[in-house]
């Protein structure tokens, strides 16, 4: 019998299928909020405060308050269902980490990729890499409270995404709002034909 003061931290008995999935994104978007916001388990990160050389190759603009970031990874758990668990890997977003999303990628069924409509095209970095490598994604708008508002055909356009390519809204601050994205990308793997790892 489990004490209470390991719940959340081994599976379920019934588990038997596991999910690796990416979380993508530019600087600040929101990664490391929505792994630590849906995690069962006291998620990893190697989130770490900015210093002054850091500035003289991240850009900062409109991001005043950003005081740390991510360096490596994040990682998280969540039990999906009874019989899946979906294992989050979240990546850097500076171009100067990029070489760790590579490592990242291997095993990976597929991803998220969110986007601030401040910024839109800065997310297009993320849904190139996730194309290259043959992995489905969702896009999430993260959304941002003093960020512009768009419609869904607006930001299919602007992000030039294929029709069946889901999008979603959600606010990785709240647990409810962040599993949005995961569900719909889990969906959209299970209505594909294969559900093959990349090498």
């Amino acid at each position: 019998m489990r004490s209470t003061s390991s719940e959340g931290r081994y599976l379920a008995p019934g588990v038997d299928q596991s999910v690796k999935l990416l979380v993508l994104g530019p600087f600040a978007v929101g990664k490391t909020t929505l792994v630590g916001a849906v995690s069962e388990i006291e998620p990893a990160s190697t989130e770490e405060r900015m210093t002054r050389a850091g500035e003289t190759v991240d850009s900062l603009r409109g991001l005043t308050d950003k005081t740390t970031t991510t360096v490596a990874l994040d990682f998280g758990r969540l039990t999906l269902t009874d019989d899946i668990v979906l294992y989050l890997f979240g990546g850097p977003g500076q171009p100067r980490f990029s070489f760790m999303i590579d490592e990242l990628m291997h095993g990976a069924l597929g991803g998220v990729v969110l986007v601030d409509t401040a910024r839109v095209t800065d997310s297009w970095d993320a849904m190139e890499r996730m194309e290259e490598a043959g992995l489905p994604y969702v896009v999430a708008v993260n959304t941002f409270a003093d960020s512009p508002r768009y419609g869904e055909g607006e930001l299919r356009q602007a992000l030039d995404l294929h029709p069946s390519t889901p999008l979603v809204m959600c606010d990785v601050r709240h647990r409810e709002s962040a599993k949005t994205p995961l569900i719909a990308l889990v969906s959209h793997l299970l209505s594909r034909p294969s559900l093959e790892p990349t090498s």
